[in-house]
């Protein structure tokens, strides 16, 4: 069984990318050997109001039993817990929120209230520290990266706060865990899509350092390959508990 908690379907605003859609999608995972895809609605990050396009991202992922979808959240608009409530009652994993993609301060109060809100839920908080590398990126693409301080707010900010981060690399990650208390550093988890293989072996040892426990599989398709995340644990030769709990036992007990 593999999971993927970080997949998105729909239109990239920066530049033209294959592979955007429902089916292509389907293609990738199948191609991958992935069972399961948490997916967000791709453009909606860019929107005014990013929860326009939580309805269809329901009637997608309804219309298709491995995906499972992870609404996005925006605490500074009106209404915004019944985006929160709306994700358990659907049985949504996760909701999202890139604080400053829709403009927040990423450990100020409207953030923290959010976790606080998905902590009461028992609902995990998706954050992305960036989407491409910066060398890419287009000129009017001017979103900066998540600090890496403002994760360990969020952390410190309320008890039950759950985190999961994606593309993080090694400097990130080892800022953040070893930054926060052992209590903390439990109820956030990483993905491994932004985290340098073989052979630099950054992710040997952050599963060394740090401990499998702390990592989901991702990959952040369409906007990275699929296969990269994949290849790194099989260049890693993990033992097979280890990589069962990377690949989908992680994602489960966190959902």
């Amino acid at each position: 069984m593999r999971i993927d908690v970080n997949a998105f379907v729909g239109a990239y605003p920066w530049r033209k990318v294959p592979g955007t859609s429902p089916d292509a999608l389907l293609r990738a995972l199948d191609r991958s050997a992935i069972d399961e895809a948490w997916i967000s609605h791709l453009p909606g990050l860019f929107w005014r109001d990013p929860t326009e396009g939580n309805a269809w991202l329901y009637e997608t992922a309804r219309a298709q039993q491995r995906f499972k979808p992870v609404p996005i959240v925006h605490p500074g608009l009106a209404g915004w817990e019944d985006v929160v409530a709306n994700a358990v009652n659907a049985g949504a994993p996760a909701v999202r929120c890139d604080p400053l993609y829709l403009g927040l301060d990423p450990a100020g109060g409207a953030m923290r209230v959010c976790a606080a809100a998905c902590g009461a839920a028992r609902l995990p908080l998706l954050l992305a520290v960036r989407l491409e590398d910066g060398r890419q990126r287009h000129p009017n693409d001017g979103v900066p990266e998540l600090p890496a301080a403002a994760v360990r707010a969020l952390l410190r900010s309320d008890q039950d706060a759950r985190l999961i981060v994606t593309h993080a690399d090694r400097a990130f990650i080892e800022e953040v865990h070893f930054g926060s208390t052992p209590e903390e550093s439990r109820r956030v988890w990483w993905d491994i899509c932004w985290i340098w293989g073989p052979p630099e072996d950054h992710l040997a040892t952050l599963l060394t350092t740090i401990g499998h426990e702390r990592f989901v599989f991702g990959t952040g398709q369409p906007l990275r390959i699929p296969e990269t995340s994949v290849a790194k644990l099989d260049l890693l030769e993990l033992p097979p508990g280890a990589r069962q709990a990377i690949e989908c036992d992680n994602a489960r007990r966190i959902a």
